[in-house]
């Protein structure tokens, strides 16, 4: 059985097209949304609403952590529009061609950048999406929790710390641990490129070390310093930053 796994797909439905080639399913942990691309300022939601120069300024104060002022530039930016009319616009046509690029069978789960409720509209029926549940693909199963918990960033699918521990411990003892943030482990944490601490999570650090399934698979740091380690028995893994690399990482059994 061979799996393929992505993560941080932002945009990339060109690549995503490709991603099941020779796999049984794929499994994609979020982000399918590209807001803004810090490597690439020209591309995503932002710049093609407000322009390259506009987009150059909230990545500089926001890698800055000036999150304050960048959050004061951006609502004088959005003064005058229906901010949530124009971004769902933007996330619907993204979302269209993203859900049909996905292969059949594919599993998904939400990222932090991800909006829940407009999935049930492009999800087709090859598609299952999962979150704080389980389903079985081979023989294995495969526990899935969406979304990011609360940042400084309010991006749109952040939770609270005690909803998110409910939906992993609603999951109980899975083979693997599919999520879109990593469990809250400095080395997996921290975007070497960004240089700062993403958010992990700790109720996922508890559970893995408490049922120790055989992965844990995640996404969210696009530069991580470790993007492999292990924890006990359990293989924890950054699936990689699909959006720059194209790549899929396999899991086969």
């Amino acid at each position: 059985m061979r799996v393929h796994v992505v993560s941080d797909v932002h945009g990339n439905s060109r690549d995503l097209a490709r991603a099941g080639d020779g796999a049984d399913a794929l499994v994609c942990l979020g982000d399918l949304v590209l807001f803004l691309d810090y490597a690439d300022h020209s591309r995503g939601i932002f710049p093609d609403l407000f322009g390259t120069e506009n987009a150059h300024r909230i990545v500089e104060l926001r890698t800055a952590r000036r999150f304050e002022e960048a959050r004061a530039f951006g609502t004088g930016l959005w003064a005058g529009l229906d901010r949530n009319a124009a971004i769902e616009a933007a996330v619907r046509k993204q979302y269209a061609e993203l859900f049909a690029a996905f292969p059949r069978p594919t599993y998904a789960t939400y990222g932090n950048v991800d909006i829940p409720r407009l999935w049930p509209e492009y999800a087709g029926s090859g598609t299952t999406v999962l979150d704080g549940q389980r389903t079985e693909i081979g023989g294995l199963v495969f526990g899935f929790v969406g979304g990011g918990l609360r940042t400084p960033m309010h991006t749109p699918y952040e939770i609270d710390d005690a909803e998110y521990a409910e939906k992993v411990a609603a999951l109980g003892k899975v083979d693997v641990l599919c999520t879109h943030i990593p469990p809250d482990v400095p080395e997996l944490c921290y975007d070497t490129v960004a240089r700062r601490f993403e958010r992990g999570s700790s109720a996922l650090l508890e559970a893995i070390r408490a049922t120790r399934p055989r992965y844990a698979l995640f996404g969210h740091v696009h530069q991580p310093l470790t993007r492999r380690m292990r924890i006990g028995v359990t293989e924890c893994v950054n699936v990689g930053h699909f959006a720059s690399t194209g790549r899929p990482w396999a899991l086969e059994w």
